[in-house]
């Protein structure tokens, strides 16, 4: 039988003796430390250094100084002793029926209609919750690095593998736009509407914004760039205020909390286009955790009455 383990070019221990030496500036220092010999701590670095075909530490100055690979060892070796170490009491957690923590990232546009009722649910499932809002593209960076556990956004990562998701709901996109407009029934009207007042667009950092982009060139219109912004909030607020229209969709605008007073919603003009929202995990690390969490996500925004808002014609 092939031992599989000479594939990875490091061992936890070896990752542990690296950082202590991180740490101590020297490797005698690391050595007494860890209470093994220097000789020792040399060999394990060195073994570490050929194995990965670079070296680690410039030993030409005192203390010694990480090299450009090294610092980049240092940051992936410390997230992973971080892990390893959690190991154990997340096991004698799991005998309780609940892990220790659970960190989760939740987009903007689902942080008022989420918030309460994640917390209430996870804190059934873990000891400690957080639950960090803000752009989905920033949410699945700190998956992928495991400063998070899972995410609810726009970017279900379908490229990328070792992930599991479940799909939430769907939502148009809609114009939203003051009053006083008239009615915006086709793609040249769209035009009209976009040579009379600014588009207030989302954010090209969000998801949302880069989808509605792409549709306005599928479409055909190009629209000068006057205002972005990230949040839900400032997009409705500006249309309010009479400073353009813009493209959002109805959980959008319900986390706004903008009133509709003065303001109408009303479908896009050509193909219809919906956001898709999904939650995102590592692929079976907290075991049934987030597929009941997704059932309970569903129940909640089928309750909230949000997907029954009034959009014109």
């Amino acid at each position: 039988m092939s031992d599989k383990s000479h594939n990875l070019p490091f061992d936890l221990r070896s990752l542990e003796i690296f950082l202590a030496v991180c740490e101590a500036g020297a490797m005698a220092a690391a050595a007494r430390e860890l209470g093994l010999t220097q000789p020792a701590v040399s060999l394990a670095i060195a073994e570490l250094e050929r194995k990965t075909g670079t070296s680690l530490f410039d030993r030409t100055v005192r203390p010694l100084a990480l090299t450009l690979a090294g610092g980049l060892m240092r940051q992936r070796a410390s997230a992973l002793i971080a892990d390893a170490r959690q190991i154990a009491p997340l096991l004698r957690e799991t005998k309780h029926g609940k892990v220790p923590l659970i960190r989760v990232g939740l987009v903007d546009s689902l942080s008022r209609a989420l918030t309460v009722p994640l917390s209430q649910y996870l804190a059934s499932r873990a000891d400690e919750v957080s639950i960090l809002s803000g752009l989905t593209a920033t949410h699945a960076s700190e998956l992928l690095t495991r400063r998070l556990d899972l995410f609810l956004g726009v970017d279900d990562l379908e490229e990328l593998p070792g992930l599991e998701r479940w799909e939430l709901f769907r939502e148009p996109y809609v114009l939203l736009m003051s009053s006083r407009n008239g009615a915006v029934r086709s793609v040249s009207e769209l035009k009209k509407l976009a040579n009379a007042v600014p588009l207030i667009r989302f954010s090209g950092r969000s998801q949302t914004g880069l989808e509605i982009e792409r549709h306005l060139r599928r479409l055909g219109v190009d629209i000068p760039n006057s205002f972005e912004f990230d949040s839900p909030y400032a997009v409705a607020a500006m249309v309010a205020a009479g400073l353009g229209f813009a493209i959002t969709t109805p959980v959008c605008f319900a986390e706004s909390q903008v009133s509709s007073k003065g303001l109408q919603i009303a479908r896009l003009p050509g193909p219809q286009i919906n956001r898709k929202l999904t939650m995102v995990a590592r692929y079976r690390e907290l075991g049934n955790i987030p597929r009941d969490l997704a059932d309970a996500v569903r129940k909640v925004m089928a309750g909230t009455g949000i997907s029954g808002l009034t959009i014109g014609e």
